[in-house]
């Protein structure tokens, strides 16, 4: 019992080094290669907790290898735009004016409902009030509002999802699926060709039609 304790208060005093070498991140804000480190990190600080036949010292080299490979690759990272690029990719710019980049959210995998949510956790409720929108190389998002822009008077909900309704908003926003259906055929629109749309209680919509139906 008495080696097993040893061997966790070691453990634990290297990790604590290991994390404090490798800078101060929250989970959110870690790169996908200091994510990497981090995972890997903790699985070879259990290995000698688990089994008591795994040889401590090897356990602490594989621990400082890996924190010699981090820090040497950030440096070369803030020293070679190119190598920082490849290793940590580039922001993205999914929204603009009001309007989503349809092209760059194919290419990071990101659906209409990730974009609203990923607004409405900055608190941004109506898309038209967004100038830019970023996805950054950590996976959050930066928003920048338009000047002119204030907290709208009415909620909008989101109704169309790229081409399927959102019934279960249709309530919040005082919507039938009549009323809409009614709507979308005033404009020729069919809610097949519908990326996304949103609409308030004043009767406020926005429509952004899929890229192939512009």
């Amino acid at each position: 019992m008495l080696p097993i304790l040893i061997r966790g208060v070691i453990i634990y005093i290297i990790v604590i080094v290991s994390v404090r070498l490798m800078g101060k991140r929250q989970i959110g804000e870690l790169q996908p290669a200091e994510l990497v480190i981090t995972i890997l990190l903790s699985d070879i600080a259990s290995m000698p907790l688990q089994n008591g036949n795994t040889p401590l010292l090897q356990s602490v080299a594989a621990i400082f290898l890996l924190i010699a490979l981090e820090i040497i690759t950030s440096c070369l990272a803030l020293k070679f735009r190119p190598f920082r690029t490849l290793l940590q990719g580039h922001s993205v710019m999914i929204v603009k004016n009001g309007k989503v980049n349809q092209e760059e959210m194919k290419k990071i995998r990101y659906s209409v409902d990730d974009v609203v949510e990923a607004l409405r956790l900055k608190d941004v409720f109506d898309i038209e009030t967004v100038s830019f929108a970023y996805v950054e190389t950590n996976g959050s998002l930066s928003v920048l509002l338009k000047e002119e822009e204030k907290e709208p008077k009415q909620l909008p909900c989101l109704v169309v999802s790229d081409g399927k309704l959102v019934e279960r908003e249709f309530s919040v926003c005082g919507l039938t699926k009549e009323k809409l259906l009614l709507f979308l055929r005033s404009k020729h629109i069919e809610p097949k060709d519908v990326l996304l749309m949103t609409y308030s209680k004043d009767g406020k919509a926005n429509i952004v039609l899929k890229k192939e139906q512009k």
